[in-house]
């Protein structure tokens, strides 16, 4: 009886053991299977490059102010914008077209004796005034409103709307993922194989920064000369571009 029940379990022992060998062969099979698929896969970078035009003129102003106190150098700094800001919105503008980029008081120490002393307080309000290419006739005004108020001006760029980046930013990519898309076709060709379903695709950065129109490096930005930049202000086509990578399984 004992040795028989020694057979029983025997073969139990062997049953498991065959049905857990077939178990992981066949999960063995099934990772093969699905990294052979995996593995034949044809990769490709398509791009696509738009030309535009700026439909934007946009000053950069630079409101710099000293005080002996923060307040002082912030009250002396609110009232140049505020009175640069009116005289704009005299020109026609909206108050939207008028955006703080950053806004800052610091601390300005003299050290020629040698040791830290207290100067005065430095508050530096970076102001953009964005222009429709349709206006740029009031450029001169523009730059001149910001110079009387007392303000400097770093440079003037030419821009694309939030609307028109979007726009262009999705033109751009679709052309760039067709581009990819035959390039895929061309090596699945090439390699005797035929494209099959989408694995995987990807965008790079949108290739896209302002233009520079003006600089004040070039030379001083004044009342006398805005005339003259404002005659310069001949938006050109600009290029923007777009980077698409896609991964396609062939068989």
């Amino acid at each position: 009886m004992e040795k028989m029940k020694n057979q029983i379990d025997k073969s139990v022992l062997i049953t498991l053991i065959i049905v857990g060998g077939v178990l992981i062969l066949g999960v063995m099979g099934f990772i093969f299977a699905n990294s052979t698929v995996y593995a034949k896969t044809v990769s490709s970078t398509g791009t696509a490059t738009i030309e535009v035009v700026p439909d934007l003129v946009v000053v950069y102003f630079n409101i710099q102010t000293t005080g002996s106190t923060s307040s002082v150098a912030d009250d002396k700094n609110s009232e140049i914008y505020e009175k640069m800001k009116s005289d704009i919105l005299a020109l026609g503008f909206g108050e939207d077209e008028i955006q703080t980029e950053s806004y800052s008081v610091y601390p300005e120490y003299d050290w020629s004796s040698g040791t830290q002393k207290l100067k005065d307080y430095i508050a530096v309000h970076s102001v953009k005034m964005k222009i429709p290419i349709g206006n740029k006739d009031k450029i001169d005004e523009v730059i001149s409103a910001g110079i009387d108020a007392g303000s400097g001006i770093s440079y003037l760029n030419y821009e694309l709307t939030d609307e028109n980046q979007s726009k262009y930013k999705i033109d751009a990519i679709k052309m760039a993922t067709e581009d990819a898309r035959k390039k895929a076709e061309a090596l699945a060709l090439g390699s005797q194989s035929k494209l099959g379903k989408l694995v995987s695709v990807s965008t790079s950065d949108f290739g896209y920064v302002p233009w520079l129109a003006y600089s004040a490096d070039a030379g001083s930005i004044t009342k006398e000369n805005s005339g003259e930049i404002e005659s310069r202000i001949t938006p050109s086509t600009q290029e923007i571009s777009s980077a698409v990578t896609v991964i396609f399984r062939i068989r």
